[in-house]
């Protein structure tokens, strides 16, 4: 499953509970078996070792344009560049572990933040591009979610020539051929809208960029994905658009940062220097650097 759908489905799985419980989203989670107890010498001191040492550790996904990829052995995206704000902020270096997608947002916070990989690898401070959702925090207690800095949401790219006049809609694609991820939120939405009458039309595609490639080349008329990938891949003959999506149960989510829980301190410094750059702009500049629209986080 795709790196997108993972953080989507999670959000529509959890959509009932949260609507059911909307002042606790907690309600239909029992308590999972404590995280393992902290000592006080422990608790906050990894935000003096991170001083004193200079450096911090923010965990990435790898290949991840317009977000975080490397281009000839130098970190780039949006997601590095706010790292280096938080690690700035702390007066340290920021330095980047990429990682790859694991098989759900759990383990991948079990790897990279509060455990470790079974085999290499290690923890890092901070994890990148988090999805926040009120009721999934209450399943993963050894993480702290924080530093919520943007939100994203499903868009429709499109040929400008194939559609001068009206942009297009789901329903135009039971005629026009139409890009996706393979196993992404809007493979899933497009394979079950009007009944899968679509399903004739949908090319699949590993990435969002090669989707983009597709429509580029006018082997599609349109792809569908994360508003901020389509827009990275866009050129001079095709344009994007945000219709409503009928029946579409979460076509935008927020996104912040991950801490082990035991790092409190830590937390709350991250945190802090997001939220500093939120309110001066320097996240939605960065944004602006990549040709992509920043969108407000929900906080």
């Amino acid at each position: 499953m795709s790196l997108i759908s993972r953080f989507s489905v999670i959000a529509l799985c959890l959509l009932t509970a949260g609507q059911a419980h909307a002042d606790d989203p907690c309600a239909y989670y029992a308590p999972q078996a404590r995280p393992q107890n902290v000592g006080r010498d422990i608790v906050g001191q990894e935000l003096d070792q991170i001083q004193d040492q200079g450096h911090m550790l923010f965990a990435v996904y790898a290949d991840f344009p317009p977000y975080s990829w490397e281009e000839r052995g130098q970190p780039r995206g949006v997601d590095i560049d706010i790292a280096r704000i938080i690690a700035d902020d702390l007066g340290v270096e920021a330095r980047f572990n990429f990682v790859n997608a694991g098989e759900n947002l759990e383990a991948d916070l079990r790897n990279n933040i509060w455990k470790g990989p079974l085999i290499g690898g290690r923890i890092a401070n901070v994890m990148m591009r988090i999805p926040y959702d009120s009721a999934f925090k209450c399943r993963v207690e050894q993480v702290v979610f924080t530093g919520q800095y943007a939100a994203e949401s499903i868009a429709i790219a499109y040929a400008k020539e194939s559609y001068p006049d009206e942009k297009p809609v789901p329903a135009y694609f039971r005629f026009d051929g139409v890009a996706v991820e393979n196993d992404s939120i809007a493979d899933f939405y497009l394979s079950s809208f009007a009944g899968g009458q679509l399903a004739g039309n949908m090319q699949r595609f590993a990435n969002i960029a090669a989707a983009m490639e597709a429509l580029n080349a006018g082997k599609v008329m349109a792809a569908m994905g994360p508003l901020g990938q389509l827009e990275y891949g866009l050129n001079e003959t095709s344009d994007v658009h945000q219709p409503p999506l009928a029946g579409f149960a979460v076509s935008e989510w927020t996104l912040g940062v991950a801490v082990h829980f035991a790092y409190r301190p830590l937390s709350y410094a991250v945190d802090d220097a997001i939220n500093y750059a939120l309110q001066d702009g320097r996240i939605a500049e960065i944004y602006a650097d990549y040709g992509l629209s920043f969108q407000e986080p929900e906080r």
